[in-house]
C-alpha cells in the first residue's frame, strides 16, 4: 500500500516524539512491502512566528492532499504566559479540525498490566479498564459565538449543536460498541442544558437501530467520579467535545502517564493521528518525552487503513518495550532510555509473524475494533 501522510511537528516536544513515529512507519513499511511518503508542515507556536497564523493556508493544503495526519503537539510558555495574546498556538488545532471535517475523536484507554503499579488508582480497581472515548469535535461550546463587553466584566459562550452533527458521531460509537462488549454510555448534563437533552434525544433514538448494544445516559459529574472508582465500567464513552475534553484528561491520569495514550481524530474524507499529551515544552530538546503514544497513534492509522497486522505488529513491539522495561522516567520508575532509543528499541523490534495476533491478550485492539 501507498500513503501519504502529513507530518505536524508543532511545539515543544511535539516534533521529537512524532520522529520516533515516523522511525516505526519506515520500519513497518520495509518489512510489510508498503511505501508510505512524507510532508511536513507547520502549525502552532512555530507557525505564528514565521506567518502570524498559528495554521497557515499551505498546512491546509498539505493535510488534505495527503490520505492521513500526524500530529505531534502544540502549546508554547511563550503565548501561555502572555494572558493578551489575541493568537495562540491551540487555535491552529481546532480551526484544523474544522478544517478537514474531523468531527470524531477516538481515544482508546486500556491499562497494561506492566504500568499498573504507575496508577494513582489501587490494582483492584484499575485493572481490566479498557473503554474508548468517542467525543464529538468540531462543535460545541469551543467553536460557538464567544463575547466580551467592553468593560471586560461579562462573557459569554454559545453552545450549540444539531441532530445531524450528533447523529454522525452516534452512529460511529454505537457501531464501535457492537464489535466491543456492546455496551455504550452517554455522557451529558441533560438536567441542566438543552444541548444535552437534545444529545441524549438523538442518541435515544438512534439505539433502536442497535437493539444488540446497551444505551446508558449519565451526568458528566457521576462518569467523573465513577471514571475514579470503577472505570471497568465503561466500555464505550460517547459525548460532545466539552464533556469529552474533560473525560479525556481524566482517562489519562488513570495509566499513570499521558506519554502512552494515542488517539485519532476522523472525518469523512481524511484523519489525523496524535499523542493525548501536550507539547511539554519544559522537556523539548532534553531527550526525555515519551515517545509510546506517538507510536501507538501509528498503529490506530494503520489500523484505519486495514493494515491490522500491521498495527498488531506495532502494538506487540510496544509491549516487548514494557516488558524488558525498555521505557522512559515517566513510567516504571526508570531513567535509564531517551526519546530515541525507546523509539529506535520499538522500530527494530517490529515482526512480520502470525504468532502476533495471539502472542499477548493485552493488545489493544484485538477483538476490539475502534476505528471505523
Amino acid at each position: 500500500m501507498h500513503l501519504k501522510i502529513a507530518l505536524l511537528g508543532g511545539d515543544g516536544i511535539g516534533p521529537e516524539v512524532l520522529a520516533e513515529a515516523v522511525k516505526t512507519l519506515r520500519s513497518v513499511a520495509d518489512i510489510f512491502g508498503h511505501n508510505f511518503t512524507f510532508k511536513k508542515a507547520v502549525i502552532g507556536a512555530k507557525a505564528i512566528n514565521d506567518s502570524r497564523s498559528p495554521l497557515p493556508q499551505e498546512t491546509i493544503d498539505i493535510c488534505r492532499e495527503c490520505d492521513a495526519v500526524l500530529f505531534g503537539a502544540i502549546g508554547s510558555l511563550e503565548y501561555d504566559n502572555d494572558p493578551d495574546a489575541q493568537v495562540r498556538p491551540e487555535q491552529g488545532l481546532l480551526q484544523l479540525r474544522k478544517e478537514l471535517g474531523l468531527y470524531a475523536n477516538i481515544r482508546p484507554i486500556k491499562v497494561f498490566h506492566h504500568l499498573i503499579p504507575g496508577s494513582p488508582l489501587k490494582r483492584h480497581i484499575i485493572k481490566g479498564t479498557d473503554f474508548v472515548i468517542f467525543r464529538e469535535l468540531t462543535n460545541g461550546i469551543y467553536f460557538g459565538e464567544k463575547k466580551l463587553d467592553r468593560d471586560g466584566t461579562h462573557a459569554s459562550d454559545l453552545y450549540e449543536y444539531s441532530e445531524g452533527e450528533i447523529s454522525q458521531i452516534a452512529h460511529l460509537a454505537f457501531k464501535a460498541a457492537k464489535k466491543r462488549s456492546k455496551k455504550l454510555t452517554l455522557v451529558d448534563k441533560a438536567n441542566v442544558l438543552e444541548t444535552s437533552r437534545l444529545w441524549r434525544r438523538v442518541v435515544m433514538a438512534i439505539a433502536k437501530s442497535y437493539p444488540e448494544v446497551a444505551l446508558e445516559c449519565i451526568y458528566i459529574d457521576k462518569a467523573t467520579t465513577q471514571m475514579m472508582l470503577d472505570p471497568s465500567r465503561f466500555d464505550v464513552i460517547l459525548t460532545d467535545s466539552f464533556f469529552g475534553d474533560i473525560l479525556n484528561d481524566q482517562a489519562s491520569v488513570l495509566l499513570g502517564s499521558t506519554g502512552i495514550l494515542p488517539s485519532a481524530s476522523i472525518g469523512s474524507d481524511t484523519a489525523m493521528f496524535e499523542p493525548v499529551h501536550g507539547s511539554y515544552p519544559q522537556a523539548a530538546g532534553k531527550n526525555i518525552a515519551n515517545p509510546v503514544a506517538s507510536i501507538l497513534s501509528v498503529a490506530l492509522l494503520l489500523q484505519h487503513f486495514g493494515l491490522e497486522e500491521e498495527s498488531n505488529a506495532v502494538v506487540s513491539s510496544v509491549l516487548l518495550s514494557f516488558n524488558k522495561e525498555v521505557v522512559t522516567s515517566d513510567i516504571l520508575g526508570s531513567s535509564k532510555y531517551g526519546t530515541d532509543y525507546v523509539g529506535d528499541y520499538i522500530a527494530n523490534n517490529i515482526v512480520d509473524t502470525g504468532d502476533i495476533l495471539t502472542m499477548n491478550d493485552e493488545n489493544i485492539w484485538l477483538g476490539k475494533s475502534t476505528i471505523i
